[in-house]
């Protein structure tokens, strides 16, 4: 791979060339996920003159895109053919049962949402601030965040050590993806699944084959708004803190505060910065972007500031837990304050 995929921090002109220009390698993933090449091709090797008919794309066109596909590692260059690799042959196949569709396309579209950055960041609002939320589109997130999960919430269930906990309440919990990962780890937990009914939706199919379905339950409601139903021994809250301001957070803790047993666990997964000036890891950074474009007041956080927070909520016992695999990004640490 080129030094060019990865020239940061800035320190000359080149390096900055470099960076600006990754938009071209993200435009040729996107634009073989709207041709569907990656389906096309399929388990084969496939000549390009072939592959051009196949998909009715200009033969010098396809050939050129495949073949920055292939410098990045996608696609395999055999002579004038080009096959998958293993990677895109299940998870970017659409005929293939690993196929992560929600999330490509969720990814897909961030293309277009991406090119209004300035208004946002001319407004401090988000895209589309005056619609509302639509069921349709809720449901499609919730299956976005299922595809891109699955892996993730099988390696925060064996790291975890939920061997005392009787009830858990996954808040916010979307496609329930996590809730059901703690249940196969852990036979004598019983879960909730609480979040709004469009993503329990989605949670209900997906649960309905699991084998550990009878152990767990949903809970429609807006976790910001209406009180939360029961007391449990861990609240897991993923992915959630990034949506809103601290204030808003510090309150939720305290009504989460609420909701546990005595010694019960708020366990927080997130993408945490981890320096002393708040700029990494650099993904995290960048992902704040995303929430100036899409929510009222998210953003991303330092692990010591979401600590403090607990504190002042009332927790005790409050620290980082590190070494739950191998992702470089915020998200391969958690953070957990007992009641």
């Amino acid at each position: 791979m080129t030094r060019s995929l990865g020239t940061y921090p800035i320190k000359s002109f080149d390096d900055f060339r470099n960076v600006a220009q990754l938009y071209q390698y993200s435009r040729a993933i996107l634009t073989a996920l709207e041709l569907d090449l990656f389906t096309a091709i399929g388990a084969r090797t496939r000549p390009i003159a072939a592959l051009a008919r196949r998909l009715r794309a200009d033969q010098r066109g396809l050939d050129i895109l495949c073949r920055n596909l292939a410098a990045l590692g996608l696609l395999v260059k055999r002579g004038s053919s080009y096959g998958n690799t293993p990677l895109v042959r299940t998870e970017l196949n659409r005929r293939s049962p690993a196929y992560r569709g929600a999330y490509l396309d969720l990814i897909t579209n961030h293309w277009h949402d991406f090119t209004q950055l300035t208004d946002s960041v001319r407004s401090g609002k988000p895209l589309d601030a005056d619609e509302p939320e639509s069921p349709v589109w809720r449901r499609s997130f919730t299956w976005a965040m299922h595809h891109r999960s699955r892996e993730q919430a099988q390696t925060v269930a064996r790291f975890l050590d939920l061997r005392r906990a009787r009830t858990l309440l996954d808040l916010g919990g979307g496609p329930g993806t996590y809730a059901m990962a703690f249940l196969s780890a852990n036979p004598a937990l019983r879960t909730t699944v609480a979040d709004r009914p469009a993503a329990l939706k989605v949670a209900r199919e997906i649960a309905a084959t699991h084998p550990a379905k009878a152990r767990l339950s949903f809970a429609p409601l807006d976790f910001m708004s209406d009180p939360l139903p029961g007391n449990y021994d861990v609240v897991w809250l993923s992915n959630i803190i990034h949506i809103y301001a601290p204030a808003q957070n510090v309150g939720l803790f305290r009504k989460i505060y609420k909701a546990l047993t005595p010694g019960g666990r708020l366990l927080i997964h997130d993408a945490f910065l981890t320096d002393r000036q708040g700029l990494y890891p650099i993904d995290t950074t960048a992902f704040a972007l995303t929430m100036l474009l899409f929510t009222d007041t998210g953003n991303t956080y330092a692990s010591r500031d979401v600590m403090r927070w607990l504190r002042k909520a009332g927790y005790r016992h409050v620290r980082l837990l590190t070494g739950m695999g191998k992702r470089k990004d915020g998200e391969n640490a958690l953070i957990e304050g007992r009641r």
